[in-house]
């Protein structure tokens, strides 16, 4: 086989990579939206918007469907080196932790309809704020765990895995604050409950976000930071 058509096959899978890379970033924008849709949701107490992220989560389940299939197509046309099947082995990782993340959305969507369609939501009204912020920090988490995997950034990817803390963190707060308010009104108790299902639907978010940037330290350094702590994995990804 001659250089130029070794150099053609060669920009051939750069570009199939570079294609499912932008996918991987459109998946991405697609789950931080069904994020905020479902909070707004959540908090709104509005059916139509609940009832759409919902639907919604079926397009995030085909986006990862569509993304392993052409991963493993492009394994066995193109047989790719170390690097490269790093590259595709990481992206197929992170798909699924999205399609993990879009289904933690809809099911805050869910607890959203649960509690509007009960009589008594004040428990809801009065802890939509602290969820809230927890979120924000989650899809903060999230974006830049979809940019250190654009640019290919350990710096980034490990500000991400330090965030992770806070989110646990602030789980623990909001778990205190609703034991506290169902002990002091039982009517609340129903509610409270549903509310604790999202605080942990948003730190199971945070967890996939941080599993999204120790791929791309996977990626870069060819070293698996998984179950390392924050300080060793800084380490390695120098």
């Amino acid at each position: 086989m001659g250089v130029g058509v070794n150099e053609h096959l060669s920009k051939q899978f750069d570009a199939e990579l570079e294609s499912i890379r932008s996918r991987v970033l459109e998946m991405g924008g697609l789950v931080e939206s069904q994020i905020r849709r479902a909070l707004d949701g959540f908090g709104s107490g509005e059916r139509a918007l609940l009832d759409d992220v919902i639907a919604t989560d079926r397009r995030v389940n085909e986006m990862e469907v569509a993304l392993d299939g052409e991963c493993s197509h492009v394994i066995v046309k193109r047989q790719p080196a170390a690097n490269d099947l790093r590259l595709i082995f990481a992206i197929t990782k992170t798909v699924t932790d999205l399609e993990r993340i879009g289904d933690e959305a809809q099911k805050i969507a869910r607890m959203g309809k649960s509690i509007a369609e009960r009589e008594y939501s004040g428990g809801r009204l009065t802890r939509t704020a602290d969820v809230r912020h927890a979120a924000e920090v989650v899809i903060s988490m999230l974006r830049r765990a979809l940019d250190a995997f654009a640019r290919l950034d350990c710096d980034a990817a490990m500000e991400v895995i330090r965030q992770d803390a806070s989110i646990d963190s602030e789980f623990q707060a909001i778990l205190r604050q609703l034991v506290t308010y169902m002990m002091e009104d039982p009517r609340t108790i129903t509610t409270a409950l549903d509310v604790i299902w999202v605080a942990k639907a948003i730190e199971r978010m945070g967890d996939h976000a941080k599993n999204m940037a120790e791929y791309v330290i996977y990626i870069v350094k060819g070293t698996d930071v998984r179950h390392i702590s924050s300080r060793e994995a800084a380490a390695l990804a120098r």
